[in-house]
C-alpha cells in the first residue's frame, strides 16, 4: 500500500508564541519527518457565546487568561501569522494545514489556500461552514467523526455528495478526549468507516488522542491513509492538549512505525520470494513424495 500521511497537530500547543510554532514545524518536519503539520484557527466571539467567553476557563491550570474567551484569544493566532506558518512549511518542505471551527475562519484560511482544511468534530455540523468550503475552496476537505452519530456522518457525506465535494473528503475516526484510554480508542470504527463511505469519499484516515505509538500502527493495517497525532515539545507545558501530545522523539518513532507497518502490508509476489531463494537452496530439505 501507499505510505500513510502523516499529519503534526501543533494545534494550540505552541502556547500562543509564533516562534515556539515555528520551532515545532522544523522539528515535525527534519527531524520527525512527517508530511503535514496542522494549526488551528478560531474566530472566538463568533464560535462563543458571551456567557462561554467571560466564564473562568474549567481548568484553570491550564489557562493564559483570566477568562475562556481571554485564554482562546491568547493562543490565537491571525490570518497573516497564518501565511507565515504556511511560507515556514514551505521552506522546511512539509505541508501545512489548519482546523477551522467557523465560518469566519473557514473564508480566511481558505483564502491561503492550503492543501487541505481540517474540520474538527466540535464543528463538523456547521452546515454553512461545510457548504462553503465545499463550493469556494478547492482542496481537500478533512473531517473528523468524533462524538458524532452515524446518522449525523451520513448527513455531513451526504450534503459533501450534493454539493460535489465528497471525492475531496478525508473521513476521520476518531474518539474525542484527552487523553483516551484503550479501551475506547475503538479503533474498528475506521473499518466502519470504509465499509459505509470508503467508496463515497477520497480516503479513510485515524486521529489519535491516546497514549504511546502502538495504536497508530494498527490504525494503518485496518486501513486508514491518514494517521494524525497532536504533537508537542515538552507535555509538561501548562494546557489541555499536551498530556495527549507526543514530544519529538516519540513522534518520530511513530512515523518510522507506520511507514514500516504500511511497507509490509503487501502479499507475496510470487510462491518463493527473491530472497528466499538461497535460503531454500541452502536449507530446505526436499524429499520425494510417494502415494498409495
Amino acid at each position: 500500500m501507499n505510505p500513510p500521511k502523516i499529519v503534526a497537530e501543533i494545534g494550540c500547543n505552541h502556547k500562543g508564541d509564533i516562534e515556539i510554532a515555528f520551532e515545532m514545524i522544523k522539528v515535525a518536519a527534519n527531524f520527525a519527518k512527517c508530511d503535514y503539520v496542522k494549526f488551528q484557527k478560531r474566530t472566538n466571539k463568533e464560535l462563543l457565546t458571551p456567557e462561554e467567553y467571560n466564564a473562568h476557563h474549567p481548568n484553570p491550570q491550564n489557562s493564559y487568561g483570566d477568562t475562556y474567551g481571554a485564554h482562546r484569544e491568547f493562543l490565537e493566532f491571525d490570518v497573516e501569522q497564518h501565511r507565515k506558518l504556511k511560507k515556514t512549511c514551505e521552506t522546511n518542505g512539509i505541508g501545512y494545514s489548519t482546523s477551522v471551527w467557523d465560518m469566519t475562519s473557514a473564508k480566511e484560511i481558505a483564502g491561503i489556500n492550503p492543501e487541505f482544511i481540517k474540520i474538527p468534530s466540535a464543528s463538523n455540523l456547521n452546515f454553512p461552514m461545510l457548504e462553503f468550503l465545499a463550493d469556494h475552496y478547492q482542496g481537500d476537505i478533512h473531517i473528523s467523526a468524533g462524538m458524532t452519530t452515524p446518522e449525523e456522518l451520513e448527513t455531513i457525506v451526504a450534503l459533501m455528495e450534493a454539493h460535489d465535494a465528497a471525492h475531496r473528503v478525508v473521513l476521520y475516526a476518531c474518539t474525542s478526549g484527552y487523553p483516551v484510554p484503550f479501551d475506547q480508542v475503538c479503533l474498528r470504527e475506521i473499518q466502519i468507516l470504509k465499509g459505509r463511505f470508503g467508496k463515497r469519499v477520497k480516503e479513510i484516515g485515524f486521529s489519535g488522542h491516546h497514549l504511546g505509538i502502538a495504536v497508530d500502527a494498527a490504525a494503518v493495517a485496518l486501513g486508514a491513509s491518514w494517521i494524525e497525532r497532536h504533537f508537542t515539545l515538552d507535555r509538561t507545558w501548562r494546557g489541555t492538549d499536551h498530556a495527549a501530545s507526543l514530544e519529538p522523539d516519540g513522534l518520530r518513532k511513530l512515523v518510522r512505525n507506520v511507514r514500516a507497518v504500511a511497507s509490509a502490508l503487501s502479499y507475496k509476489g510470487q510462491a518463493i520470494l527473491e530472497i528466499e531463494a538461497p535460503q531454500r537452496s541452502k536449507l530446505k530439505r526436499l524429499k520425494g513424495v510417494h502415494f498409495n
